[in-house]
């Protein structure tokens, strides 16, 4: 369908001409613009490239403030332990009484050196010295007293002893002490048990020659054992024995080397002639011990099993009467023995003496003054005299629990007070005190130091600061201590990442690296392992961990 163009009213009409379009080229006007994008686009990266740039340079900045380097080198190290207290002299000697009265002698003034010994106070004692003669004489009637009381008692003292009359060991005891006895009560049963009897047939013919006295050999049952003895006795009469054969008893007499018992059987042999059969071993003697007083069994100082000897007192049978009275009259005169010691401990307080060598520092009381009260000025005293002993001066120091292991009596210190900057002293430990006290969950440990010389220009109270010598490490490889992390790392610097001056320049050219820790002094710890000499590390500056926890409370 041909398309015709309708003409608006008023024109001619002319005859239909073809529409001409100009010919398109759309390549070559694209080409134009993708060339203006990447002006425009090159342009933007030189300005995003400029103010990165800008951003790295701040950012070294920041981190050269952040971070610090330090370098791993060899130092002369001394490992110390630091502390601090108040110089105190060796001795202190605080004048207190225990008494109260007028004082009548103070034989001493400030600054004067006394001895040990030497009289401080000597203070009224005339009331104690009244009571000390009476005292005296009720001990002297009271001694008298228990004298005729004792007296009494030694008429019968010898019938109320209980005694044995021969040695052994004693089997049974019939009366525990504090039982009522008659004349002839049974004490106890006496065994002699060092000696033992052997009583064996012999042939007759053969016991026809034997004679008491005469050396028996005895061979014990059941052993290789063979002891010396005696005849102590021969049978008058013929008896039958084994076999139907004549025999003849005979008792042997021998000493109990500690093993036979009368359970033990045995063999002898007289002159060569063996007896006919062994039996058994029987004690030598036995006897018994019996009261032969009335009364209370007040004393019984032995036990079944005991060994006696003849004639030893094993008991005492008392009268109670007189008993009693004899023990009132003791216990009276213990009590007035014991008042006059009192009163005379007492007087010894009235004259104060000088417990050490020292100088005297204060002296508050003087002759005339009331000690325990008001002196003549109207003031109380807490102290009435005040003595040093500057011959030796020490001090205190707590030691926290991480470093009391290290401590030991001996080491030196390195001493300075606070009031003498320019001097120093010295000293060693002397006492290490294991009675800690915790504050705040930590423990501390007080340490005595004694001070070198007792030198002039330290006084008591004086504080002063001192290094404990724990060791002389000598040259080793250290970085400051600050500059070692958690978990004994530390962040290394490698090769791009400081400048010729030392500066930050690109953090990213660092290690974390582990490393092994040796001893540390109060500024520096010792490299075992993991850096050589020469290397360096970064750490956090103050202002570095400041700002990083600023930053991580932000987050």
């Amino acid at each position: 369908m041909e398309a015709t163009q309708v003409k608006p009213e008023g024109s001619s009409a002319s005859p239909a001409v073809p529409e001409k379009r100009p010919p398109q080229f759309q390549a070559p006007r694209k080409k134009r613009r993708w060339v203006k994008r990447l002006v425009i686009l090159a342009v933007i990266a030189a300005i995003l490239v400029a103010l990165l740039a800008q951003c790295v340079g701040a950012g070294q900045e920041v981190l050269g403030s952040v971070y610090l380097p330090y370098t791993a080198q060899r130092r002369e190290m001394t490992v110390s332990v630091s502390g601090t207290g108040t110089i105190e002299p060796i001795s202190a000697y605080r004048v207190t009484s225990l008494v109260s009265g007028e004082i009548l002698e103070a034989p001493f003034e400030e600054g004067q050196t006394v001895h040990q010994g030497d009289v401080l106070f000597r203070i009224d004692a005339n009331s104690v010295e009244n009571n000390i003669q009476q005292l005296q004489l009720n001990v002297r009637s009271a001694q008298l007293a228990l004298d005729d009381l004792l007296e009494a008692q030694s008429d019968n003292q010898r019938d109320r002893n209980v005694t044995a009359e021969d040695g052994g060991i004693l089997t049974e005891l019939y009366v525990d002490q504090g039982d009522s006895v008659t004349v002839g009560t049974v004490i106890a049963d006496v065994l002699d048990r060092d000696h033992m009897k052997l009583e064996v047939p012999f042939h007759s013919a053969d016991a026809a020659g034997f004679y008491v006295g005469q050396a028996a050999t005895v061979m014990v049952d059941g052993t290789a054992e063979t002891l010396s003895g005696t005849v102590d006795s021969i049978a008058a009469t013929d008896s039958v024995g084994p076999g139907g054969t004549l025999v003849r008893q005979v008792t042997i007499l021998l000493d109990n080397p500690g093993v036979l018992t009368d359970e033990s059987r045995g063999t002898a042999s007289v002159n060569g002639l063996a007896c006919a059969t062994g039996s058994t071993f029987t004690y030598a003697a036995s006897s018994q011990i019996t009261a032969e007083a009335a009364g209370d069994l007040d004393v019984l100082s032995v036990r079944e099993g005991d060994r006696v000897y003849q004639g030893q007192v094993i008991g005492v049978i008392s009268e109670s009467d007189l008993d009693s009275q004899i023990e009132n009259a003791r216990i009276a005169l213990e009590n007035a023995q014991l008042s006059l010691q009192n009163a005379q401990q007492q007087l010894e307080d009235y004259t104060i003496t000088s417990t050490i060598d020292g100088e005297v520092i204060e002296k508050n009381l003087d002759v005339g003054d009331n000690i325990g009260g008001m002196t003549t000025s109207g003031t109380t005293a807490s102290y009435a005299a005040v003595i040093y002993d500057r011959s030796q001066l020490t001090f205190d120091m707590d030691i926290s629990e991480q470093d009391i292991s290290q401590i030991q009596v001996g080491q030196r210190v390195e001493i300075t007070a606070d009031a003498l900057d320019s001097q120093s002293f010295t000293g060693v430990v002397d006492k290490i005190n294991i009675n800690g006290t915790t504050t705040s969950g930590n423990t501390t440990y007080p340490v005595t130091v004694r001070v070198d010389g007792s030198p002039e220009e330290l006084y008591p109270g004086m504080n002063v600061s001192a290094r404990v010598i724990v060791e002389e490490a000598g040259s080793v490889l250290t970085l400051p201590v600050e500059a070692v992390e958690r978990g004994d790392t530390v962040l290394v610097a490698l090769p791009g990442c400081l400048d010729e001056d030392g500066s930050i320049v690109d953090m990213t050219a660092t290690e974390s690296r582990q490393v092994t820790l040796g001893r540390n002094d109060d500024n520096y710890i010792e490299i075992l392992d993991g850096l050589a000499e020469g290397d360096v590390v970064l750490a956090l500056s103050p202002q570095g961990s400041s700002l990083m926890s600023t930053m991580a409370g932000m987050g």
